[in-house]
């Protein structure tokens, strides 16, 4: 650590207690003088940066390949040797959602090719015919198709409510829905319906996520002994297990991207998919072994428990994730 002069005077400046010693005995502020040159600033600076890389990477270490450790290792007591669950969950969040708003997006890069694709074969077209042809495909495909959606106008919605039978008859809730649903078809084209939902859902996954995990948790503690664990434990479990799963994401995206920019090789496609298929094998794998560890049940009953909860989480999030889809499609503009 660098050395930096003591005040003469014992008082602390930030509690005003009495300091004995280097570090206040009430608060732990340093009794050194606060004017600094510019050499002890940049030396401070690199010690605090030094300190802060070593607890991140072993912190990350740990998640990635000790899986329940760092859970087990804050619930001890240790937690200055690495970054906190909340701090390291909204890290790790912030540089994913970063790095995903930077990059554009695989389907709407394709739609776009695709849009210019069409394009092109217009300008080609020699004859008048053809043109006409192709200019009607293409005027086409820029606006909705109503067949996919399955839609009725609201015209015959409306006439359907007014002189229908009772059955063919759609309640307040169901109108309003198809109303909502009418309006985005109709002033959206397709591409500009996926490219809206996408960004939404890229700028709203974190608050999905935090949705998830009180969940998440919350069955955690019904499946377990509510004497020995609390609510808090099952949290900070929690926070790492999805701490984990984003980094990985994160991971296998920047692979993705890297391997993009490096070529279309069949050799860079086979490491990539390998690569990924790793990946997600150990996303799949890695609950139940930090499940076992930090719980410390038999590995039969971790492997029971884990396909509960997998699956019970697995269909909560389906639910979430299909009640989020219907909100943002009616909501579009």
């Amino acid at each position: 650590m660098s050395k930096s002069a003591l005040r003469k005077d014992k008082t602390c400046l930030n509690c005003r207690h009495v300091v004995e010693q280097k570090f206040c005995p009430n608060c732990g502020q340093e009794n050194t003088d606060t004017r600094k040159t510019f050499h002890h600033l940049f030396i401070h600076f690199f010690e605090d940066l030094t300190h802060y890389e070593n607890a991140f990477w072993r912190t990350i270490r740990n998640l990635l390949f000790k899986p329940s450790a760092l859970t087990k290792e804050y619930l001890s007591g240790k937690r200055l040797s690495y970054l906190a669950p909340v701090r390291l969950y909204i890290f790790i969040s912030f540089v994913t959602f970063l790095l995903i708003a930077l990059f554009p997006n695989t389907v709407t890069e394709n739609l776009t090719k695709s849009e210019k694709e069409i394009t092109s074969n217009i300008e080609k077209a020699n004859t008048k015919e053809v043109k006409k042809w192709n200019e009607k495909s293409y005027f086409k495909s820029k606006t909705v198709d109503k067949s996919y959606f399955k839609l009725k106008t609201m015209k015959e919605i409306d006439s359907i409510q007014k002189y229908g039978k009772e059955k063919e008859k759609l309640n307040e809730l169901q109108y309003w829905i198809y109303e909502k649903a009418a309006h985005v078809t109709e002033t959206n084209t397709k591409k500009e319906i996926i490219e809206k939902f996408i960004e939404s859902f890229v700028h709203n996954i974190p608050k999905i996520l935090f949705i998830i995990m009180p969940f998440f948790a919350f069955f955690l503690w019904i499946f377990h002994n509510k004497k020995k664990w609390y609510y808090f434990d099952h949290g900070i479990f929690t926070l790492h297990y999805f701490s984990f799963l984003l980094l990985m994401f994160l991971i296998l995206f920047i692979t993705e991207k890297l391997f993009g920019l490096l070529g279309s090789s069949s050799l860079l496609s086979f490491i990539s998919g390998i690569i990924h298929f790793a990946g997600i094998v150990w996303m799949c794998y890695y609950f139940y072994p930090a499940h076992h560890r930090f719980y410390g049940e038999t590995r039969f009953v971790s492997f029971v428990k884990s396909v509960a909860l997998f699956f019970i989480n697995f269909f909560f999030i389906v639910f979430l994730l299909t009640f989020y889809i219907l909100y943002t499609f009616i909501n579009l503009h």
